[in-house]
């Protein structure tokens, strides 16, 4: 599982160059905390996920469930999709993407030019709300009876939290083991359980913090529709096996007024970060200032903006949905400027 933080110079496969992504230094304070994001976009497919979409095939080819020639199934709003279509592709597989229309278009796109058949839930295509509980069921069923033929079924399978164990070795060895707080999305609970679970084994000291959107029902209610895709548990979706409240320290949320607002005020200093990863950093930014000295926070960014340019970074999107907020964005640059002084 440990290795050096350097790849190859020359590899042969796309999924070879899965992991080792960076450390930036996004804010630090004058009493010498810091906050540092690791950058999971630098993966093939601009995202964390497609760590967990390689182990889930891997494992499953171990355990005899997938031979040549076979069949994935999965439901997915499009990072897990994205990683899935890589592995299929490489492998020689089959992959079917359960979808709905709430997912990035472009995210779709790739994982069709890719060679994934796309299957949209029975929907009128209007409707923005998520259908994760929908896609399961019809990623299940299609599954179900045929040969040589596996849903991955992320939010339940152990191999989605293994997945990230990697990430865990990564910071181990890139902060010579020190790492006083973890900051992370929580969705499927595979990437921050994940990496915390095998963490724990080398840095036995440190607070995990989990974060989702405001509407989300893992940290309680009330329960209300979100814009931050690829986490959560919407209402109607049962909370994921690989959500491990026992390695989850704090659970917080954040809107998606002030996430999306942290990403167009991110990009401000050259860096595009994705929805979700905008409340995981909103977060580590606001309490920040309140840690300890010398503190090393490290939050999980697991996706990169490209992705967003129509909707989070779109001033017409935002607006028609009331997300726009100048005056939160002013606020979080003005504590970006503060803070990235320090560094």
């Amino acid at each position: 599982m440990p290795g050096a933080l350097q790849r190859p110079a020359v590899v042969s496969r796309v999924s070879d160059l899965i992991g080792h992504t960076p450390l930036l230094e996004l804010a630090a304070t004058e009493t010498g905390s810091r906050l540092l994001l690791k950058l999971e976009m630098f993966n093939p497919t601009g995202t964390a996920k497609i760590r967990m979409a390689q182990q889930m095939i891997t494992d499953a080819e171990a355990r005899g469930e997938l031979r040549p020639g076979g069949r994935i199934i999965e439901s997915t709003s499009g990072n897990t999709g994205l990683g899935l279509a890589v592995v299929a592709a490489e492998r020689g597989y089959t992959f079917t993407a359960v979808v709905d229309h709430h997912a990035s278009a472009d995210k779709l796109r790739a994982m069709k030019a890719m060679g994934t058949e796309l299957v949209y839930v029975d929907d009128d295509g209007g409707s923005e709300e998520l259908a994760t509980a929908a896609r399961e069921e019809l990623a299940e069923e299609m599954a179900r009876g045929q040969d040589n033929t596996i849903f991955t079924e992320q939010h339940n399978n152990p191999s989605n939290g293994v997945g990230y164990f990697p990430v865990a070795h990564e910071l181990h060895e890139a902060l010579h083991g020190r790492l006083d707080v973890l900051v992370g999305a929580v969705g499927t609970g595979g990437g921050l359980c994940g990496t915390a679970r095998e963490l724990r084994t080398l840095i036995p000291d440190f607070t995990t913090i989990g974060v989702e959107p405001k509407g989300s029902i893992a940290f309680g209610g009330p329960a209300h529709d979100y814009y931050q895709s690829g986490t959560g548990t919407p209402e109607g979706a049962e909370i994921g096996a690989l959500v491990d409240f026992g390695l989850i320290d704090e659970g917080v949320k954040v809107g998606d007024v002030e996430a999306f607002a942290t990403c167009r005020a991110v990009a401000r200093t050259g860096l595009l970060i994705g929805g979700s990863a905008g409340g995981v950093v909103h977060e580590a930014l606001t309490r920040l200032a309140a840690l300890p000295p010398g503190t090393t926070m490290v939050a999980l960014v697991n996706d990169g903006g490209e992705k967003y340019l129509d909707t989070v970074f779109n001033d017409d999107w935002m607006h028609a949905r009331e997300l726009l907020a100048p005056a939160t964005e002013r606020e979080i640059d003005e504590l970006l400027t503060k803070l990235r002084r320090n560094r």
